[in-house]
């Protein structure tokens, strides 16, 4: 697929020393959802500042669109939005006069159509005379999108988008998201709930003190990283496990009351092997009275990736 957006070799590092960004290469396709999930201070918002012209890299390549950022950013940063954490400007301003001053700050011309379609789709058209300070948070949120949207970027980037937002509102955002996907935008979007990533994303990123630790497809990702945990309810407490069940990826706890498993890959190969450890439980003569499985999550695997990295740093 196309690509879009092109990062090679990119670094920063601030004046007291701190490297935000270390050597990160990424290519970012054409019409893909793509998530980079981190912990707080990880590079998230200064990557997304780099490509939107907000922070000078210290090195490295920009490419959008064909476009060198470093020498011809003004051709590629017309076709880029950035929706930020949070909204620092235009807030005594009505929400359609911040929106329409948005597409002016690209050269566009006016174009109320434009702007009362933008406002309409993220059903802020009836809020429009409103000051942008005297909404709420959510609507807010919207108005930031509203002015990313304004001069019609082909590359967005969505900083934390439903952060601070309640659970009907975060709904919304998904729906405006996936709008936005089947119009044609290509979407980069940093987030704190991980579940929206895994609902929408096409590829993930995790990035951690400024290093690009890993780029894969979701799916791909959570087969090869994910596994299956089973806690199995003992009718009787054991000490030890005959060797016919000790072969199974699984251990005491509870002072010998359940038994927990953790295995497979995230391909359905967990649940299989913890139906065999049921047979083998009837067959070895040990009884139980509750078994509860669940799949990893992609929560999961990023908090035991990092924790992994952590370990081994």
């Amino acid at each position: 697929m196309e690509p879009i957006l092109e990062l090679s070799g990119l670094s920063k590092v601030y004046s007291g020393g701190l490297k935000a960004l270390d050597d990160v290469d990424l290519t970012i396709r054409k019409g893909e959802i793509f998530a980079l999930l981190g912990p707080n201070g990880a590079g998230k918002t200064t990557l997304i500042g780099a490509v939107c012209g907000l922070v000078r890299p210290t090195s490295g390549i920009i490419r959008a669109f064909g476009h060198d950022m470093a020498r011809d950013w003004r051709k590629a940063r017309s076709r880029i939005g950035l929706v930020p954490q949070e909204l620092s400007t235009d807030m005594f301003e009505p929400v359609h006069r911040a929106v329409s001053y948005s597409r002016g700050l690209f050269g566009l011309a006016p174009d109320k159509a434009r702007i009362e379609e933008v406002l309409r789709s993220l059903s802020l058209w009836d809020k429009r005379d409103e000051r942008i300070m005297a909404l709420s948070g959510g609507m807010k949120r919207r108005v930031l999108i509203a002015k990313a949207l304004a001069h019609e970027p082909d590359l967005l980037f969505l900083d934390e988008p439903t952060a601070g937002v309640d659970v009907e509102l975060r709904k919304g955002m998904w729906s405006i998201i996936d709008e936005m996907r089947s119009r044609g935008v290509t979407i980069i979007l940093t987030t704190h709930y991980i579940e929206e990533a895994e609902m929408m994303a096409d590829r993930v990123g995790i990035i951690n003190r400024g290093r690009l630790l890993m780029v894969d497809e979701k799916d791909a990702m959570m087969a090869r990283l994910g596994r299956t945990e089973a806690h199995i309810t003992l009718a009787e407490p054991r000490s030890s496990l005959p060797p016919e069940i000790a072969r199974f990826p699984v251990e005491l706890e509870e002072s010998g009351t359940s038994l927990r498993y953790r295995g497979g890959d995230g391909t359905g190969k967990g649940k299989a092997e913890v139906a065999d450890l049921t047979k083998a439980l009837i067959a070895a003569g040990i009884d139980y009275t509750g078994i509860d499985t669940r799949e990893s999550s992609l929560e999961d695997i990023f908090v035991t990736f990092l924790g992994d990295e952590e370990s081994a740093a």
